[in-house]
């Protein structure tokens, strides 16, 4: 595993429990590097939403730990966020979850001249994807080929 990998996990163990006390999801735990600053993100969510109090609330909690486990080395911004509208599947619950909705998916590279499909989720498991079009043929993507696949929402 990786560094990033090992600070993701390590984050998403120690946090869990704090989310989980107050009925919130953890949805998804970073460690990326943007504009040359390290940042440790953790996205959670609630029935609802999440408002910036519910944020405030987790981060202070878990600002004590991160202080006292000490448990990455470089410099970094910490911070709690709602995932937002444009929130990717990743976990098995995520996809569970979706099973009927319309999703988006995005290629690395180019099938049929096309990288973006939109359609409804009908089934998936650990290497695949299908999606379901509106003239009700599907298609099935190898999980290994999605570059991202999200909720997809209309303004």
């Amino acid at each position: 595993m990786s560094k990033k990998e090992n600070y993701e996990a390590k984050t998403e163990e120690l946090l869990t429990p704090i989310v989980e006390k107050y009925e919130f999801e953890l949805v998804d735990v970073e460690y990326v590097k943007e504009g040359g600053t390290w940042y440790l993100r953790a996205y959670i969510d609630k029935p609802g939403g999440i408002a910036v109090n519910d944020c405030a609330l987790v981060s202070r909690e878990f600002s004590e730990i991160l202080d006292k486990e000490d448990y990455i080395e470089e410099a970094y911004i910490f911070e709690v966020s709602s995932p937002g509208l444009g929130r990717p599947l990743k976990k098995e619950k995520d996809f569970a979850r979706s099973i009927g909705e319309e999703v988006e998916v995005r290629t690395y590279r180019a099938i049929e001249r096309q990288k973006e499909f939109i359609g409804i989720l009908k089934d998936y498991d650990k290497d695949t994807v299908t999606i379901e079009y509106e003239d009700e043929t599907t298609q099935t993507f190898d999980r290994s080929d999605i570059a991202l696949i999200r909720l997809s929402f209309d303004f």
